[in-house]
Parts: C-alpha cells; sequence; structure tokens
C-alpha cells in the first residue's frame, strides 16, 4: 500500500499514464480551510505536460475536479465546478464537481481526466519479447506483476502519478500558508554540468539576517515568486536559466538526455515540529523527497559540503535572537527551528532517450534497442519543483499536526 504522509495528513492516489484518469484521496485536512479549484489548480498548471517549452511534448489539460470534502451554505458557489457527464448505454448522466468551500474534515476525493494518449506508441513494450527500456521499470515490474503491468507510458510508475502529490500538497501548503505564512518555493540550481551562481537559500538567508526577524514579509516572497515564473526555466538566477536552457535544448537535439539539481526552500516555518530520531522531520524529508521518480540524491542544509568543514565552521552559533545561520537546513536532530527548511534534490537524466543503447527483451534475449516512437521530458527536472514543494508541504503539515497531539486542551473536548 503506497500512501504519502501520514498518519494525520495522508494522501492516496491511484491511475496510469495512459489510463482514464487520475484519482487523488487527501485525508486529514482540518475542518475550515476555505480551498477553492482555481487556488489548487495553479498548483497542477507548472506540473502539467507541456507546461514548459523544455518538458515533454505531450499537453493535457490537468483540470482537477472535486468530488468530496468540501461544504458551503452557499451551494451555487460549492456546485459552480466543471461538469461531470457519464454516457452508459446512450443513457447520460450529469452533476457538477465542487468550485469552492470549507474543508469538512472529511475527505477530500478528486479527479484528473487524461486526454492525451497514444497508447500506440509503446507497443514495441508489450508481451513477453517486449523491449526493455534502460533505466526505466520495465523489466522489474513486468516480473513482480507476473506480467501484468499496464506498458502505456509507464503505466503507474509514470510522472504522471505526481498528479496526486500535487493535489495533495497543495492543500497542504494553502493551510500551512493560512496559519503560519509558510511559503514553499523551489529553484533548479543545476542542470548538467552547469552551475546556478546565485542559491534560494543564500538569498532567503540573507534576507532574515538583514532583518533580524525570522519570519519574511509577503511582499520579499513575492519578488522571487515573479524571478523564478519569469525565468527561462524555474530558477532564481536568470542567466543561468538561459545558459541552461540552451543546453537542455541542444541535448534534446542530439536524441539525449541530461540530469539536474532542484532547491526547494520553506520559509516561515513553525518551530518546534518533527520527531526527534527514527520518524524525524529530516528523515520523512529525506524519504519523501528522495523517492519522487528519477530522483538519485537528497541532502538537507549545507548537505555533501558539510564532509570537508570542522565542526566549528558548520555549527550554527545561537544568540538570543536564534540562529545566526542555517547550515543544518532549519532543522536540528528532526525538528525545525524556524529557519527556512532547505533541502536539495539531484534528479538523474530522464531514462528514455533516442539514441541506441544495450538492453534484453522481457524474456531476456540481448538486443540493441532503439525507441520507436514517445514523448518524453529531456530534463526531468524542468518540472520536478511543484512535486518536490507539494511532497515537502505533505510532510511538513503532517508534523504539525503530530506536534499539536502534544497540546491537549480540556475545553476542545465538551459538546455542552
Amino acid at each position: 500500500m503506497e500512501i504519502l504522509g501520514g498518519p494525520l495528513f495522508a494522501v492516496a492516489g491511484a491511475g496510469e499514464s495512459h489510463g482514464p484518469a487520475v484519482t487523488t484521496i487527501v485525508m486529514g485536512c482540518p475542518p475550515g480551510l476555505w480551498l477553492s479549484r482555481t487556488a489548487v489548480q495553479r498548483y497542477l498548471d507548472r506540473r502539467r505536460p507541456g507546461s514548459n517549452k523544455h518538458g515533454t511534448p505531450r499537453h493535457e489539460a490537468d483540470q482537477v475536479i472535486f468530488l468530496s470534502g468540501l461544504y458551503s451554505d452557499d451551494h451555487a458557489r460549492l456546485l459552480a465546478g466543471p461538469a461531470i457527464r457519464l454516457e452508459v448505454d446512450g443513457q447520460e448522466s450529469q452533476t457538477e464537481g465542487y468550485e469552492e468551500g470549507y474543508t469538512t474534515g472529511e475527505p477530500i476525493a478528486a479527479i484528473v481526466l487524461s486526454t492525451s494518449k497514444k497508447s500506440q506508441h509503446y507497443d514495441q513494450f508489450a508481451g513477453p519479447t517486449g523491449e526493455v527500456r534502460p533505466g526505466h521499470t520495465d523489466l522489474v515490474k513486468y516480473h513482480q506483476s507476473r506480467g501484468f503491468v499496464d506498458i502505456r507510458g509507464g503505466g503507474r510508475s509514470s510522472y504522471r502519478s505526481t498528479i496526486s502529490d500535487v493535489i495533495g500538497g497543495s492543500i497542504a501548503r494553502l493551510f500551512l500558508a493560512e496559519q503560519f505564512g509558510t511559503v514553499i518555493l523551489s529553484s533548479i540550481c543545476q542542470v548538467g554540468p552547469l552551475h546556478a551562481s546565485r542559491r534560494l537559500a543564500d538569498h532567503f538567508e540573507s534576507l532574515i539576517r538583514g532583518s533580524q526577524d525570522l519570519r519574511l514579509p509577503a511582499k520579499s516572497i513575492q519578488a522571487v515568486e515573479q524571478t523564478l515564473t519569469e525565468a527561462e526555466i524555474h530558477s532564481i538566477d536568470p542567466d543561468f536559466a538561459r545558459e541552461a536552457g540552451e543546453l537542455i535544448k541542444q541535448t534534446r537535439i542530439q536524441g539525449d538526455s541530461i540530469g539536474a539539481a532542484v532547491e526547494v526552500v520553506a520559509v516561515n516555518v513553525p518551530a518546534l515540529v518533527g520527531e526527534p530520531l527514527y520518524d524525524s522531520l529530516k528523515v520523512r524529508l529525506m524519504g519523501a523527497l528522495g523517492g519522487l521518480h528519477a530522483v538519485q540524491s537528497c541532502e538537507i542544509g549545507a548537505g555533501q559540503a558539510i564532509v570537508a568543514r570542522r565542526g566549528s565552521e558548520n555549527n550554527d552559533p545561537i544568540r538570543r535572537t536564534g540562529y545566526q545561520t542555517n547550515n543544518q537546513g532549519g532543522l536540528i536532530g528532526g525538528i525545525t527551528t524556524g529557519l527556512p527548511l532547505v533541502c536539495r534534490v539531484g534528479f538523474k537524466p530522464t531514462s528514455t532517450i533516442v539514441k541506441p543503447q544495450q538492453s534484453v527483451r522481457k524474456n531476456l534475449d540481448e538486443i540493441d534497442f532503439e525507441l520507436k516512437k514517445g514523448r518524453h521530458d529531456p530534463c526531468v527536472g524542468v518540472r520536478a519543483g511543484v512535486t518536490l514543494e507539494s511532497r515537502l508541504a505533505i510532510e511538513l503539515l503532517n508534523a504539525v499536526l503530530m506536534h499539536q497531539t502534544r497540546h491537549i486542551e480540556p475545553a476542545n473536548f465538551k459538546l455542552f
């Protein structure tokens, strides 16, 4: 059973790359959050295929439809969502999805239809003599499932399954923003050998150091968001973004793919959440971010750079006003300090490429593999930022709710 987050806030999903739809169940959102479909759609638009010219050429509208977990006495606003039509044996049924309302505390169900499918592109992978794409799950999933696996577009292993991550993460980040002013952003900081000269974490740390206040104002955060949105690829360093965009373009022309690193930073983070040991927030974040499709590395704070340091260089000095630096990335012993949560995630080059490669058929006959058809990202990191942000939001909200269980208020347990 695969559930993201939990036990108090959790996301479950279902659906394959070329199936009819991706369905999502979000469990544990506290009641009383005003949730609109357009607020969640904003993040899905960043994730969807075709949203960036350097990503996959597959185009999907990816419009979310909410089916449960919301309510408002204003039924006109509640039921103003997309129309849902079903025709069976010539008889048509129709209803409306939810557009906006308050969360009720019950499970929130959502569906996103898949409409741009070219399943014939995957005929070369069908059956026991089907060819295996190096770097993909084709071989292991085929034998794990005893041959009963959906081969189209990678099936459930497709990046399309992250629709559920983004829906659940959007709800989590909206709740965190309302309660704490928490904002979660990401910036591509490396593509192949190219490194950004500006880092998101460094920028926020300089703002905090300059103000002597852990909380950043909305105006400062919005300026960063605008820079990220306007760049060639989602990066705080526009010069790097232009150079990296050109490198991705040339890589696509060559029929190859390239890796990337993405920095994820949460600011205005509530302090003191997370467990200290086996289920620490550090463990949860490294698992959630490191477990995303194509991820091969995950660092917290200064990451690998700390190996070459001495303790006197790496320890964050403390004064009455708080920690003076953030080498630990906002976590001490798996518990938040209130400083920005900082993670860096490394993505391997996209496995599906046009260049010839050595491979096998599913019966292990050796072949020289060449891709016949398909639509793929030359650099999977280009669209990954919003999914990383979403996974971080899910784990952070779950940690907040776990922390709240330590503070019992008897007045909340009275009916009359």
